[in-house]
């Protein structure tokens, strides 16, 4: 996995993309792993962790209703987050995630513990993506970020 982390940074550096993080369920970790890796100032910008809703709202400009309807792990409320972040970092690509790790959130039979949510902005193109991962909620969330990495470097 660090070397598809690495193997990633370096293709963003190669095109000069300056990358951001819109967190839910991840709770900072995509900003941590890349940025353990050589020479990731050139392109980190950094992210926000929005775990309760209340920054999703205040910090994200979610707006309630969205996440009343749709629920905070969504793939309607992950685009938003993706959409609001690139206005306020103007990086080239843009990434929010949101997901269930644990039991206890908005989990039903056709969203269980594991479902992840990811969208993703590039200069040229938004994707949206949902997983169903299995395992414990840090086997889940390097399963999400292996995605990640893969989606980037398919992109650059």
């Amino acid at each position: 996995m660090e070397f598809q982390i690495e193997a990633c940074v370096n293709r963003l550096i190669a095109k000069k993309w300056r990358i951001a993080f819109a967190e839910s369920a991840s709770a900072g970790l995509l900003s941590y792993r890349f940025s353990t890796v050589i020479n990731s100032g050139e392109i980190l910008l950094g992210g926000i962790v929005s775990y309760h809703e209340r920054i999703k709202e205040d910090v994200l400009e979610i707006p309630r209703e969205t996440i009343q309807r749709h629920t905070a792990e969504s793939a309607e409320v992950t685009r938003a987050m993706a959409r609001h972040l690139k206005q306020i970092t103007n990086a080239d690509v843009n990434i929010a995630l949101t997901g269930l790790t644990t039991p206890g959130g908005s989990e039903t039979p056709e969203k269980p513990v594991g479902t992840i949510f990811i969208h993703f902005i590039f200069p040229n193109d938004e994707l949206a993506r949902r997983f169903e991962f299995k395992g414990s909620p840090e086997a889940i969330l390097e399963q999400a970020l292996d995605q990640i990495c893969q989606v980037i470097i398919d992109k650059t």
